[in-house]
């Protein structure tokens, strides 16, 4: 038994007549007249009498209409109750990031969020785990923006800004009076790395400029908070390179800031999310990051721009 089976019963039941039920119900008589037969014989009982005359319920028919109704109005409210949920559950968004963001791009891109779509509620969590492409895939996150480019056959990535990289010096060391530092100074000096999942791409980036230049300077990688590194270098400790967007969080008036006589590597930030995502928060979310950071963002297979 199916719910069109319902239906077409009580239309049949409340018109008493086959021939205008099958033109309300956008049938042609023949078939409803079969459809109620088959509804009949699946019963077990007969549950309209049917002269050349008239049309009416039996006994049973009676019965089974006022449960019929109830039937149709529960299934309808189960489709109504499953839309509410499909809709709440589109106007949430879970967003993971990394400290650059709270700098560069959510000041730029809430308030203009919430001015345009005030009713989508928007869940922000810092990322610690470093497998991110994981995490949004199994929808943990709806966007996140991290160093890493996750594209692949699932997940879209786009470079929504670059932060530059600067060496951080106690105020007092001797190459803190140059306003470039030759690279190969640093070959002498210990260089100073906080050991944590959110600056692993900062690290392998470090690696990698230091190993194109062959300098192998002694690495210290015992800490495992920016604050506790930072402190040490301001004690001479070593020095440390760090994107510029940290700036305003380090105690300048005792630290200095330089740059080498060669251009550090940069840092990218991108956005990343599901290719196959039916949130439609994410898109107006997309929408609203492009426009304020004058990005051309582009989900080809979503079309969202």
């Amino acid at each position: 038994m199916e719910l069109r089976h319902l239906r077409y019963f009580i239309t049949v039941a409340e018109e008493l007549n086959f021939s205008r039920a099958a033109l309300k119900l956008y049938t042609a008589q023949p078939s409803l007249s079969q459809q109620i037969k088959d509804l009949e014989e699946e019963i077990g009982v007969r549950l309209l009498n049917r002269t050349k005359r008239k049309v009416e319920l039996t006994e049973e028919g009676a019965v089974f209409l006022e449960h019929a109704r109830l039937t149709l109005m529960q299934a309808e409210k189960a489709v109504q109750l499953a839309r509410q949920v499909h809709f709440r559950k589109q106007q949430n968004l879970k967003i993971g990031f990394i400290a650059t963001t709270e700098v560069y791009v959510f000041p730029k891109v809430m308030p203009k969020l919430r001015i345009q779509t005030p009713d989508i509620h928007v869940e922000l969590e810092q990322l610690h785990d470093q497998d991110q492409s994981r995490a949004l895939k199994r929808g943990d996150f709806d966007v996140i923006f991290s160093r890493e480019n996750l594209n692949d056959d699932e997940l879209i990535s786009q470079v929504v800004l670059q932060d530059s990289l600067e060496v951080i010096l106690p105020k007092h060391h001797p190459l803190a009076n140059l306003q470039r530092i030759p690279l190969e100074e640093l070959q002498q000096q210990t260089l100073i790395m906080v050991n944590i999942p959110a600056h692993a791409v900062l690290n392998q980036t470090i690696l990698q400029f230091l190993e194109r230049n062959n300098l192998h300077p002694k690495i210290n990688k015992k800490y495992d908070n920016l604050v506790e590194a930072i402190s040490d270098i301001k004690n001479g400790a070593g020095y440390t390179i760090l994107p510029q967007y940290l700036d305003p969080f380090i105690e300048l008036d005792q630290m200095s800031v330089r740059q080498l006589n060669c251009d550090l590597p940069t840092l990218h930030l991108y956005v990343s999310y599901r290719q196959q995502n039916n949130n439609i928060a994410v898109e107006k979310f997309l929408s609203v990051v492009a426009q304020q950071l004058n990005l051309k963002l582009n989900n080809q297979k979503n079309g969202l721009f």
